[in-house]
């Protein structure tokens, strides 16, 4: 790509749905200020549980065409948050769901979990050297909670950038870059213990309250190193996620999954510093991911 915007974020995520969740307010922020944002999702999200009765003939136990479906739920939650630049791993389908950890359609041909990392790497490689970000946005090593897809998405996305800055590594896919800083997602606990109190508060129309242990990257408060206010990009969030109408009800300021167990919508996005420096003075939170990158 040419002629891309001086300031350039890459997000790389398990499924639709989940950059909406964890970092939609930023995704929405950052488009806005003229940033080049790339989202790129792993897979269809094929395995996934249908919250609305009218499609539970998508799911995978019937017609199995929730991927696809799920693949215009996703242009139309990057359309709400302003993001134009949206690409599947390899292209829509290249990788499937693999459904939560130890299920059988973990070992399936195609899973994204039973792929050689380096396999996947490379096509997020190609992406990496074409649109140049100087920030990267994904899980930690266990994924947030624990699921495959989210584990492997981490890995490839380590690993991506590693390959991406050896100028002896394809060639063919473009000169070398290296990513200036990786971040994963983040929830600090006492911004969590806060949000759910109101939640319980408010009482909204769910029939529970999700445990916080339930909301991926809880950690305590000083692992957290950035923070990004997202507070004027609240109703973006909240409609993209509400895009993802077969994942995610969406209620006021909060939400549920299939379990239809109320959690809070964070609207100020929290993130921990894996790799490269902090553009903050010491000890405090930088509050922009760009602080001390050079363009």
């Amino acid at each position: 790509m040419t002629d891309l915007p001086a300031r350039r974020l890459l997000l790389v995520h398990a499924h639709p749905d989940d950059e909406s969740i964890n970092n939609g307010a930023t995704m929405a922020r950052y488009a806005a200020e003229g940033v080049h944002v790339t989202l790129v999702t792993c897979t269809r999200g094929e395995e996934g549980e249908v919250i609305p009765p009218a499609l539970a003939h998508l799911a995978p136990d019937r017609d199995d065409t929730l991927g696809p479906h799920r693949v215009g739920e996703l242009a139309d939650a990057m359309e709400e948050l302003g993001v134009t630049d949206h690409r599947f791993l390899g292209g829509p389908g290249r990788f499937r769901d693999s459904g939560m950890m130890g299920a059988e359609q973990n070992r399936r041909p195609g899973a994204f979990w039973n792929t050689p990392v380096d396999e996947a790497a490379g096509y997020l490689v190609e992406v990496i050297r074409s649109v140049r970000p100087q920030v990267l946005v994904t899980y930690d090593p266990d994924g947030g909670y624990g699921h495959p897809d989210h584990i492997q998405a981490h890995r490839v996305a380590t690993r991506a950038a590693e390959l991406a800055a050896d100028p002896a590594h394809r060639p063919d896919l473009g000169p070398a870059h290296a990513v200036a800083k990786l971040y994963w997602n983040r929830v600090p606990r006492t911004v969590a213990e806060e949000a759910f109190a109101r939640l319980r508060a408010a009482a909204p129309d769910f029939p529970g309250v999700a445990a916080l242990d339930d909301v991926p990257g809880v950690v305590p408060d000083e692992r957290i190193t950035a923070e990004v206010d997202g507070t004027a990009y609240a109703a973006r969030k909240a409609a993209a996620m509400r895009a993802h109408a077969t994942q995610v009800a969406v209620e006021g300021p909060f939400f549920a999954l299939s379990n239809d167990l109320g959690q809070p919508i964070f609207t100020t996005e929290y993130y921990e510093l894996a790799h490269g420096t902090s553009g903050a003075p010491r000890g405090e939170r930088e509050h922009d991911l760009f602080a001390g990158v050079e363009a």
